[in-house]
């Protein structure tokens, strides 16, 4: 049986939820097993004691590793190789290109000229502004010698580039020509452009070698810090070389956080840690609130809303600066403490917190802050009625937080040097944040179809447009609401059941009467329109109010709380008058009582059962004459016996203690309602102008 209960369709929906919770937090988690640190060079360290964790190389930080190795780039010399083809091949170019049209002397002049260019040696512009920027007009020149490379240096300050060759040229021409401003001719030009092309070019083999070669110098390790070595400790200044050690040990551990086996295994490790979280909320609920445990939209919304807030505080703390601080973590309990109760609103937040210090950078200072704000925002909050409550909770909070961040700034440093107001006006933030929950609270009732206190509180106003109606058309019954609202409100509150529920459930139970508010005794004024029916159809039009209350509940788009009341306040009782009548007055006759029955159902809350044992005891005790402390007491004893008798109550979670703890609250409460009043003395003499003949006090 119990594993048939463990496999319910219930308790497979519950699973799936924990399952899914689990996989979204898991997603959003980041994949890094070691804490992440934010530090800025010249900056105090803010977080405890660093050490290696094994031995690492002390390597320069990449931008001072890229600033040394452009420092070789600008200073590094070429390592470059001759060409000796090249001059040919242009030479016989430059003939081609020119043909016969050339004078004889001025193509020997020029076929001269790029011999002499090709002589000094023509070079890649890149280089040739090596050659330039560097003091030493000096590059490396790679040879093979029978199978060996080898390299020498050589004077480049001759060199020249392609265009500076052809200036060269140019410019000779002109001199030689000794006509000013004398031009080759465009055909000439076009032949010398495309027949001057570097003759020493880069080796590029030699080159990228000689160059790495040079690099290792700067790429070697300064040192290595040992295993268990201090790197930083709190409130150390990170100067440039702790500034590079910080480097070295972020990339080393980011490099072994790389084996794909060893992440893994650290993802397995958070989703087991988020599980037994939540399984022991599971559990909290099961035990001690199966009420909410067993209703699955309840599950749902608070697996939803926690899932959801976890998932808003890891992607605030990803991508915002102080973004867990900025979290208002205080509002998750009284958000959900709306909804359920004090208890499962701080389990919850435990539950949150905990999840969330996972990956918090100060861990310890996390949960302390998150805590004592979050349990105290709940309990200065007994039940959210107004909204001016949570302004003052937030006001709470933020003293709160303020003070929790003094303490730590006192422990770790031993004084308040340290002591930010940015971080204050962070907390500022998140008090405020906690102010606007209201909102929240409202789409969560839309959404899920709760009530909330404060809506509670709304409609219980007399001047709701319901209740005006009711006071209006049907005014007996309206008084007889107020009375019972007081009546169950005082039951609810000595036995801890929900007041404020018990209050407006009761003001709107007997709005069906609206229909036909003369058939109710109440509403009654010396004309009795039951005279004459049968007692079977009385009693259908008195049961009739239930469902006419009901179609005008939903017509009203009241809460299905306040509508539970209106079905269950008669349970499955009967008609009683009506019924007793129709037997006294057909003795031989079998009378059918589901004719007298109201559809019920029973109560299934405290609050509607409350309801139903007021709304009987003070409809009844108008009918009595004589209102003694004896009288009252026998009057709720039977109403309530009687109720209990016709198992009314079975369905509901209503203790006997209860229910005696109810009894005496009403027999109290009548007593005080119904107290007897002082006879006032008959003036024997005239009264004086100073007299009080008109005084209405009651004594």
């Amino acid at each position: 049986m119990n594993l048939k209960k463990s496999f319910s369709r219930n308790s497979l929906i519950r699973l799936a939820l924990l399952i899914a919770s689990v996989a979204v937090m898991l997603l959003v988690m980041p994949r890094a097993d070691h804490q992440s640190f934010t530090y800025e060079l010249n900056q105090p360290w803010k977080y405890q004691l660093l050490t290696a964790p094994a031995d690492m190389p002390i390597l320069r930080d990449s931008t001072s590793l890229r600033q040394m190795r452009d420092s070789i780039d600008r200073s590094f010399i070429p390592v470059v190789r001759m060409d000796r083809d090249v001059a040919h091949i242009n030479l016989q170019r430059f003939n081609t290109a020119v043909g016969q049209g050339l004078p004889a002397s001025e193509h020997r002049f020029l076929s001269g000229m790029l011999k002499k260019v090709y002589a000094k040696g023509i070079v890649e512009t890149e280089i040739f502004d090596n050659i330039r920027s560097r003091n030493d007009k000096t590059l490396r020149v790679a040879e093979n010698n029978g199978g060996d490379n080898t390299i020498h240096t050589i004077d480049a300050s001759e060199m020249l580039s392609p265009a500076k060759a052809f200036n060269f040229i140019d410019s000779a021409y002109t001199q030689a020509s000794g006509v000013k401003d004398a031009r080759l001719d465009e055909n000439v030009q076009r032949a010398l452009n495309i027949s001057l092309n570097p003759n020493v070019v880069v080796d590029s083999a030699a080159d990228s070698k000689m160059r790495e070669q040079e690099y290792i110098t700067v790429n070697g390790a300064l040192g290595v810090i040992k295993k268990g070595q201090r790197i930083v400790d709190r409130g150390e200044i990170i100067t440039p070389q702790v500034f590079t050690n910080l480097n070295t040990y972020q990339e080393t551990v980011s490099q072994q956080s790389g084996d794909k086996e060893k992440r893994t295994f650290f993802t397995i490790g958070q989703g087991l840690y988020i599980l037994i979280i939540l399984s022991v909320l599971f559990i909290y609920l099961r035990s001690y609130r199966s009420t909410f445990y067993d209703d699955l939209r309840k599950m749902t919304f608070l697996t939803t809303f926690i899932t959801l807030f976890e998932v808003f505080a890891v992607v605030m703390f990803e991508y915002f600066h102080n973004g867990f601080y900025l979290v208002p973590f205080a509002a998750l309990p009284v958000i959900i403490m709306v909804f359920f109760d004090s208890r499962t609103a701080i389990f919850s937040l435990l539950s949150v917190v905990l999840v969330s210090a996972a990956v918090a950078t100060f861990q310890f200072e996390f949960i302390f802050y998150e805590l004592m704000a979050g349990i105290t925002a709940t309990l200065s909050i007994r039940q959210l009625s107004k909204r001016s409550q949570l302004l003052r909770t937030g006001l709470i909070t933020f003293l709160v937080y303020t003070v929790c961040y003094l303490a730590v700034c006192l422990i770790n440093e031993g004084d308040l040097q340290n002591f930010q107001w940015r971080i204050v006006g962070v907390f500022g933030v998140n008090s405020i944040a906690l102010s606007f929950a209201y909102i929240l609270i409202v789409v969560i009732e839309k959404t899920f179809g709760f009530t909330s206190t404060v809506t509670l509180v709304e409609l219980s106003d007399i001047n709701n447009r319901l209740l005006r109606r009711l006071a209006e058309e049907a005014p007996g019954t309206f008084q007889h609401s107020m009375q019972v609202s007081t009546l169950g409100a005082e039951a609810a509150r000595a036995i801890g059941a929900n007041t404020q529920l018990v209050r407006t459930g009761a003001l709107y139970h007997d709005i069906g009467k609206l229909e036909s508010p003369i058939f109710f005794t109440e509403n009654q004024h010396g004309i009795n329109p039951h005279a004459g029916l049968d007692p079977a159809t009385s009693a259908r039009k008195i049961i009739s109010h239930i469902p006419a209350g009901l179609q005008l509940a939903q017509k009203e788009k009241l809460p299905q709380v306040i509508r539970d009341f209106i079905a269950e306040h008669h349970g499955r009782g009967i008609t009683r008058y009506f019924y007793n009548t129709a037997v006294n007055d057909n003795p031989d006759k079998e009378i059918d009582r589901s004719q007298f029955t109201y559809p019920g159902p029973n109560p299934r809350s405290k609050e509607t059962a409350i309801l139903m044992m007021a709304d009987s005891v003070e409809a009844a005790s108008r009918s009595l004459k004589d209102y003694s402390p004896a009288s009252i007491d026998v009057l709720v004893e039977r109403i309530i016996s009687s109720q209990e008798a016709d198992g009314l109550y079975k369905d509901s979670p209503i203790s006997f203690k209860d229910i005696e703890t109810v009894k005496a609250t009403f027999k109290k409460r009548l007593a005080t309602i119904y107290h007897g009043r002082v006879a006032y003395p008959e003036l024997h003499r005239p009264a004086t102008a100073s007299s009080d003949t008109d005084s209405k006090e009651s004594l």
